[in-house]
């Protein structure tokens, strides 16, 4: 229940805030696919233009993942990356300098470490399990903080509390990427984040048809992201926002099923003796076990497994896969399973993946909808060669 609304967090996926429509009205939203409107003779209100993020299917699907993360305001971008960059670029400034978690997407890492230096900005990289660390990283000009949770690949949770009393007590911004986790699992802004990034081209939308991403926050915030957007061109296409949202009316359903077969198929590995070690944070023997029970209402759809044979083992074994798609993204309603070592952190060295906890030999699986003993039986084909 959403403390905003009143309303289920399944009833605002499927209508936003519900009201009674005026008669004749369509049951299924239009598609808007116009680049620009008529607008008022001599009215200051906005202008109405696609590339500003303010079609209406794009104003649509922002309120409602608003509503779904308890944020004030949110925007829709073309892609989760942009959405990544423009959050950050509203909260730091040329000499700022950004305290981010090592533990990231590699193309996040990328965006870090490669272009935020264009602009002047200094990036720190700190063990998210530390608390500590993070108190004694902070320098004059720490403008932010960033952190991924759930962690990519290894499926690790963060604990946001600690890192929200420090950037209360110093007056800075949290901004939390929890893609993985869809805001039916887990909402960042009730643990003291200031800012949610999400890919909506993964649990959002879910049939692994569209690029788009998403910034939830305050008024303030959200309305510096529409700011670069409209300079930037990061707007994404009025079809793609349709698509987003007939996803997005059965995230809630999708999500239970993502959920129990996520649980089933890392309860079935662990105890498969080609697999050395089973990453999800549902499973007691996960580092973050106490921490997932206590701050998620599901524990996603998503899988690390290392395999006891190392590289050769792994090519082998996605060989001989049949209903498992072998292909980067994640979160459709098909499961996919990929080698981050080729994908997601390929520009990262063997050694720095294997700090980070992906050593060779991992493999993440995206569970999807299917039946978890279809999904467990292909598994099993596959690793028994």
């Amino acid at each position: 229940m959403s403390p905003r609304t009143g309303f289920g967090r399944s009833t605002i996926a499927v209508h936003g805030l519900p009201r009674r429509p005026p008669d004749w009205s369509p049951v299924a939203p239009p598609i808007y696919q116009s680049s620009t409107f008529t607008n008022p003779v001599g009215s200051d209100e906005d202008v109405r233009y696609t590339r500003y993020g303010n079609n209406p299917n794009q104003l649509d699907i922002a309120r409602k993942y608003a509503l779904l993360e308890g944020a004030e305001d949110a925007v829709f971008l073309a892609s989760g990356m942009g959405a990544t960059a423009l959050a950050h670029l509203a909260v730091l400034r040329p000499g700022d300098h950004l305290l981010a978690s090592a533990w990231i997407y590699g193309g996040t890492r990328a965006l870090l470490d490669d272009e935020l230096g264009r602009f002047g900005i200094e990036v720190t990289y700190v063990d998210p399990t530390q608390a500590r660390h993070w108190r004694t990283s902070l320098r004059k000009n720490t403008r932010a903080l960033f952190i991924e949770t759930p962690i990519n690949p290894t499926i690790r949770i963060a604990d946001l509390d600690p890192v929200a009393a420090l950037v209360d007590e110093h007056g800075l911004a949290l901004l939390v990427d929890a893609t993985f986790a869809s805001p039916i699992n887990f909402r960042p802004l009730e643990h003291g984040a200031d800012i949610v990034i999400t890919s909506a081209t993964k649990y959002l939308n879910g049939h692994s048809d569209v690029i788009g991403g998403a910034v939830a926050g305050s008024e303030s915030l959200i309305g510096e992201v529409v700011r670069l957007l409209r300079v930037w061109g990061q707007s994404i296409d009025p079809h793609a926002a349709w698509l987003i949202d007939r996803g997005m009316r059965t995230l809630a359903v999708r999500m239970e099923r993502h959920n129990a077969n996520g649980l089933a198929i890392a309860q079935w590995a662990e105890e498969h003796a080609a697999v050395a070690r089973v990453h999800y944070p549902g499973l007691a023997s996960h580092p973050d076990h106490e921490l997932a029970a206590r701050v998620l209402d599901g524990y996603g759809g998503m899988v690390g497994l290392e395999l006891t044979g190392g590289v050769a083992a792994v090519e082998g074994f996605l060989a001989r896969l049949q209903l498992i798609r072998h292909a980067p993204s994640l979160a459709g309603v098909e499961s996919l399973i990929s080698e981050p070592r080729l994908t997601s952190h390929a520009k990262q060295t063997t050694e720095e993946r294997a700090a980070i906890g992906i050593p060779d030999g991992f493999v993440r699986l995206s569970c999807g909808i299917e039946d978890a003993d279809d999904i467990i039986a292909d598994l099993d084909q596959a690793l028994n060669g």
